[in-house]
């Protein structure tokens, strides 16, 4: 892998036909691809005017965070206790964010206990636990979770969790005696398409702050960067990076400590899952992952992948296509996924399908229902592409 990288402790090769035919494996194939990752580490890093914290849900794979370590990502957004204490084992120096706006107490207690100063939350009751589990603690950085607008995501996920812009002076004065720092953060919603949707908000942000007297110290912009799949064609990153600083700035928020939490953009085009087709049906597909696997959001959300199939030769298959549905290997006639997926017209048993732009929420997504879940893991030498 050359001085780039640490040590992966993974099986390198230089194309996915190669890693696909070495592995020889029953189960699907993860595919990781460094240089893609860290081209795209680079990006936040020098892009977006603030600190990114990588959203471990995304791919909590041991080589990705080693690979955005390297690169220089320091902070790290996490959910669950199982989270911070696996990040602060492999990366003691991180700083962890711990953003899920309801957690047990437990959960609090023991991540203060590992290092844990960032929590967020939603609403009064959260404050309370937080500030009773860390003893009344003095040091600790607070974010107030607020809910906005989510018309541009593909993904809305404002149906769970935020405070009202009009319920936030008052939530945020409450927290800002136990808090060393105070924030606001917000999610515009996955895979969001247009750029001024982080406008608008932080505009809205501004607007609250001023007519209320409130000040803030952080502001946290959450997820929502977009990913090129096929029928999704969003803006390039850049032109968010662009946008957001401008709306910071417009609203005298230059002073104000920007943080952001990339998962998908950050991971999803670094990686990549091959599944077996294991028998044909006329125009349904078998395959050996599915939905309780890796496939889950080509199943439950309907989502689309930029697909190629590999032979059973290690060739490709770019012929006359045709379209398919897949269904996934378990028992359950849930496990399928409708599509319709564009593939040659003659795949079948014993071909490869790689699902591209799945290194988000494939590897992290999988279950062992069944016994059908995979543990192999590679990495593929993508070079300059």
């Amino acid at each position: 892998m050359g001085g780039d990288f640490p040590d992966l402790d993974l099986c390198h090769y230089v194309s996915d036909a190669q890693a696909i035919l070495s592995e020889d494996c029953n189960d699907a194939v993860h595919i990781l691809y460094p240089h893609k990752l860290a081209r795209q580490a680079d990006l936040f890093i020098n892009g977006f005017s603030g600190d990114s914290l990588y959203a471990i849900k995304s791919n909590p794979h041991v080589a990705v965070l080693k690979i955005l370590w390297t690169r220089g990502i320091r902070k790290f957004e996490v959910a669950s206790l199982r989270e911070v204490e696996y990040a602060r084992n492999l990366l003691p120096e991180a700083e962890l964010f711990f953003m899920h706006p309801v957690k047990s107490r437990k959960a609090i207690r023991q991540a203060y206990d590992l290092g844990v100063r960032n929590f967020a939350f939603d609403g009064l009751e959260e404050l309370r636990k937080i500030e009773e589990e860390t003893g009344q603690a003095d040091d600790l950085n607070l974010l107030l979770r607020v809910k906005v607008e989510q018309t541009e995501a593909v993904y809305p996920l404002d149906g769970k969790f935020g405070a009202s812009l009009q319920e936030a002076p008052l939530l945020l004065q409450r927290a800002r005696k136990p808090a060393g720092k105070l924030g606001l953060t917000f999610h515009v919603g996955s895979q969001c398409m247009d750029p001024h949707a982080y406008r608008r908000v932080i505009e809205e942000i501004a607007l609250m702050m001023k007519e209320t007297d409130i000040a803030i110290d952080m502001l946290d912009i959450g997820g929502g960067f977009p990913v090129q799949y096929p029928g999704m064609e969003p803006p390039v990153l850049d032109d968010y990076f662009g946008i957001i600083r401008e709306a910071v700035h417009k609203a005298g928020m230059n002073d104000i400590h920007l943080l952001c939490e990339p998962g998908r953009a950050m991971v999803a085009e670094a990686g990549a899952v091959a599944v077996r087709v294991e028998l044909r049906k006329g125009e349904s597909l078998y395959l050996n992952d599915g939905t309780y696997g890796s496939l889950f959001d080509a199943g439950v959300s309907s989502w689309s992948y930029p697909l190629e199939v590999i032979g059973a030769d290690g060739l490709p298959k770019t012929g006359t296509q045709t379209h398919f549905k897949f269904f996934g290997p378990t028992c359950d006639s849930l496990d399928v996924m409708n599509g319709p997926f564009p593939l040659d017209e003659t795949t079948q048993e014993g071909d490869w399908i790689i699902f591209r732009n799945l290194g988000a929420y494939g590897f992290a997504m999988q279950t062992r229902f069944n016994g059908f879940y995979s543990e192999t893991t590679v990495s593929v030498d993508d070079g300059n592409r």
